[in-house]
């Protein structure tokens, strides 16, 4: 039982502002979680799957204005608007916290509250942050159960935790988007998400803990929060696992990277690759000199966009039990869910992710391009024996990507650690359905982190700086890839999926130095014949072009570079403008 006074002074103030119906607190038992599932189904909230086929499986629709995370409504609630940065939406914190008071005062009349004691990481691990959800969403709290540690084991280190954990406040209230607003309160640990049920807008340990929250953490506590997947691979040439992190924007493949299944060849050859997240990784130097990573997270909350046996079986696989998929098609006759992508057999009798009657001969699509699933981690069949492991993994490589269709080539590596950290502050890639607004804008996102950096991104920058300082020799290398150049026709050229192996080769023998490369003036690209196209459909010639560095295109990027550093004026750290001068 959690027996922290802290805790419990504190829900009885938020049962006292709310004003539940009930207070439900969650304890993460087998018989809860059916319990509520019950509920959630008595009250409409979710439609039980077959669960034959799909055992433990779920379906929620949820409103049509509340489909992804609103980075417009995302506010940074620190007392000095320069923390913030010119990245974020800054809001006075007294007057962010009476407005939130105002729309959440008695919103939770008639209805429970749920409360979630969780933990972002292993608790057996020195690197893991405490919190505590208050939610009026039943699919919020099944879905907390997932995507955190919760249980026995956490309400026990809550009793040794006095008043050191982070306060997560969430409620549904009518869903008016003209009232939405996610606030992060760093300097009181806190966080307030009104308005909204998506999970990246109401799941409060995962973007809104685990990254903006975390980042403040971790730039006052020596340490990084990133928007990462961390992956190992096992090769035929190496007995070593190398551990790798990945950033790539929302909706770019991190998932995709991080649950690869390699091509029947690179199979056969004996390659692997073993899940440990993908989608935060935390980054601490350890007592060794290098740089080690855990995933805080324990669920996948992936896009279903486009999975399917060919492009990610293990990521289908993941979410074939004990999922809650959200804005999916229904397949009626046998209570099955497809989407867009998923296979060429779309469903006769179906309900789109509208509740609406739907076939494919009626040419709309059925599933939500952001539709997304929330299963457990260890559902993964690729799931790496160290993903729970406490101390983490230790990271030899980082991949930052973008989706550029002409000027990023597939891959290239940074020449120190310093160019590392150059090339993910100039990050720009084309907008994806898994933020509210425009899709396939540019924009700058340095190291994926745009919507999630919680404070100023400049001083974020001078953090990975100090970093690297802290590692020297031990500082894993960094590169760039880009698995979205397109033809004159606007096809992409590169196959990507199973194939990005061929890629991850090429880095893997880079940090072996098994195999030399061509410099750039972007970094060092590789040598023609050192990536395998052998069985694709791709020429040497389709190779040369997406491995090109077009120097006409780059000098208008340093224009556009320069324009997004002027905005940081002159806290930007004059190792990041030497690299752009250089």
């Amino acid at each position: 039982m959690l027996r922290n006074e802290h805790v419990r002074a504190w829900v009885k103030e938020m049962s006292e502002w709310l004003t539940p119906e009930d207070v439900v607190w969650i304890d993460g038992s087998k018989a809860q979680i059916e319990l509520l599932h019950n509920v959630a189904c008595g009250i409409g909230e979710l439609i039980k799957l077959n669960q034959e086929l799909l055992p433990g499986c779920y379906l929620r629709r949820s409103d049509k204005s509340d489909v992804a995370r609103v980075e417009n409504r995302t506010f940074i609630c620190c007392k000095e608007k320069i923390n913030a940065g010119v990245t974020n939406n800054w809001w006075e914190p007294s007057e962010a916290m009476e407005k939130l008071k105002s729309i959440a005062a008695g919103s939770y009349k008639g209805r429970v509250m749920y409360v979630v004691p969780f933990s972002m990481g292993n608790v057996d691990s020195d690197f893991h942050k405490l919190g505590v959800e208050i939610t009026d969403s039943v699919y919020v709290a099944l879905s907390m159960m997932t995507m955190t540690r919760v249980g026995k084991k956490i309400s026990i280190a809550f009793n040794k935790a006095g008043d050191n954990w982070t306060r997560c406040i969430h409620c549904s209230c009518s869903c008016d988007p003209e009232e939405r607003y996610i606030c992060h309160f760093p300097e009181s640990n806190t966080i307030i998400s009104v308005n909204s049920v998506y999970g990246g807008n109401a799941l409060l340990g995962k973007k809104c803990l685990a990254l903006r929250l975390g980042s403040c953490m971790g730039k006052n506590e020596g340490w990084l929060a990133e928007h990462m997947a961390i992956f190992g691979i096992k090769t035929p040439y190496n007995d070593e696992i190398k551990y790798i992190c990945a950033a790539l924007p929302s909706g770019c493949g991190k998932t995709d990277l991080a649950m690869l299944k390699p091509g029947e060849k690179f199979i056969k050859e004996g390659y692997e690759i073993y899940c440990v997240g993908d989608d935060i990784a935390w980054l601490k130097v350890r007592e060794d000199g290098r740089l080690w990573a855990i995933n805080p997270e324990n669920g996948v909350f992936g896009a279903c966009s486009g999975i399917s046996k060919k492009t990610n079986p293990n990521a289908l696989q993941t979410g074939m039990k004990n999922t809650i998929f959200t804005n999916v098609v229904l397949n009626e006759d046998n209570k099955t869910v497809w989407w867009e992508g998923m296979d060429d057999d779309p469903p006769e009798n179906a309900t789109d992710w509208l509740g609406n009657a739907w076939n494919a001969d009626m040419g709309t699509k059925g599933a939500h391009p952001n539709s997304r699933f929330a299963a457990p981690l260890a559902n993964c069949p690729c799931l790496s024996k160290e993903a729970d492991n406490p101390k983490g993994v230790p990271i030899s490589a980082i991949i930052l990507g973008v989706k550029r269709a002409k000027l990023t080539p597939l891959v290239f590596e940074s020449r120190d650690w310093n160019h590392g950290v150059f090339v993910g502050s100039i990050m720009s890639s084309e907008t994806t359905v898994a933020a509210d607004g425009k899709i396939g804008v540019l924009r700058h996102d340095p190291f994926g982190m745009l919507p999630f950096c919680g404070y100023n991104m400049a001083d974020y920058f001078e953090h990975w700086l100090d970093i690297g300082e802290k590692l020297g020799e031990n500082a894993p290398k960094i590169f760039g890839v880009n698995w979205f150049r397109t033809d004159d026709d606007g096809k992409f050229i590169w196959p990507g999926f199973e194939e990005n192996i061929r890629v991850l080769d090429w880095i893997v023998k880079r940090l072996d130095n098994k195999i030399g490369a061509v410099d750039s003036p972007i970094g060092l690209v590789p040598k023609i014949e050192d990536i395998d196209i052998s069985g694709l459909d791709i020429s040497s010639d389709d190779l040369k072009k997406i491995l090109e560095v077009d120097p006409e295109l780059w000098g208008n990027e340093t224009k556009n570079i320069k324009e997004f550093y002027s905005k940081f004026d002159k806290k930007l750290p004059e190792e990041l403008t030497d690299n752009l001068e250089n």
